[in-house]
């Protein structure tokens, strides 16, 4: 397993402004970074990649949607604008080296019917995960989906949902995700959730049920590295956290808060994943 950290706790858009952040949470242990692919080129995100990979550093991304590129959408034209997204998304992984390409791209975030999830809806957005994970194999990254906590997402909330999903996709470059803030919401426990989702789990978020400092809030830790362990997975083991440093994007996410101080967040969440895990360097 590999500890990486997601750079959103600083900035939806990382830089050379950033190179010093990264500097500290390569000294801190962490043996990467975790980018949105928001805005960029792939000339721009080839001299992150290679910076990093001079740092000795590896590289997982985050991807999203908009409304207008909402691959669940009945409306066609909107679906294949979604693949076309995912695609540059791919395209920008694969320019920054990156591995593993996360997020809850099966459809939009925070975008709801005020239904439930239709079978249609779940067709639409498989056929678009299949074309998009045989575009990424050219890649050789690995999409990894998100199941998202029902305040945030209609389509899959569970990985039981999410496993079938995986499933019904049969791919081997769509895996699935597993976030510990998300199943705190939705989950009956933990353990029971990752063992679950455990013939096709790909990637891990490390996120406190408030988005701040994992450790300090009320997710079982215990339970959830017993539970890692046990599948023996072999994967990223990513801290997702969140503040109100870039206003834009802590609003578009319902972050009115700071949880944590930043320091606290990546030296804590460190040690208490290394520990946990075994890993203590």
């Amino acid at each position: 397993m590999k500890i990486g950290m997601n750079m959103l706790l600083w900035t939806n858009h990382v830089t050379e402004q950033h190179f010093g952040i990264v500097d500290t949470l390569k000294e801190t242990g962490y043996d990467g970074v975790e980018l949105f692919f928001g805005e960029g080129s792939e000339k721009y995100y080839s001299q992150l990649g290679n910076h990093f990979s001079g740092m000795d550093m590896g590289i997982t991304g985050v991807a999203s949607l908009s409304a207008e590129q909402n691959i669940a959408s009945p409306d066609k034209k909107v679906r294949e604008a979604g693949l076309e997204r995912l695609k540059w998304s791919i395209d920008m992984g694969a320019a920054a080296n990156a591995e593993v390409l996360c997020g809850p791209f099966h459809s939009t975030f925070a975008l709801f019917t005020r239904q439930p999830p239709t079978l249609e809806e779940k067709k639409w957005s498989n056929e678009m995960l299949l074309k998009a994970a045989e575009y990424a194999k050219g890649a050789n990254i690995v999409l990894t989906p998100e199941a998202v906590n029902r305040f945030e997402c209609y389509l899959y909330n569970t990985m039981a949902d999410l496993g079938d999903m995986v499933k019904e996709v049969n791919h081997p470059n769509l895996g699935a995700m597993f976030d510990t803030h998300h199943a705190n919401i939705e989950e009956k426990s933990q353990s029971g959730a990752i063992k679950t989702i455990a013939p096709y789990l790909k990637h891990v978020h490390i996120s406190e049920n408030d988005r701040g400092t994992p450790g300090r809030g009320q997710i079982n830790w215990p339970d959830v590295f017993t539970a890692l362990k046990e599948i023996e997975y072999k994967g990223w083991v990513t801290i997702e956290a969140f503040s109100t440093t870039i206003p834009e994007f802590a609003n578009a996410i319902n972050v009115w808060r700071n949880y944590s101080p930043v320091e606290e967040v990546y030296t804590e969440g460190f040690k208490l994943i290394s520990e946990g895990l075994g890993m203590t360097k």
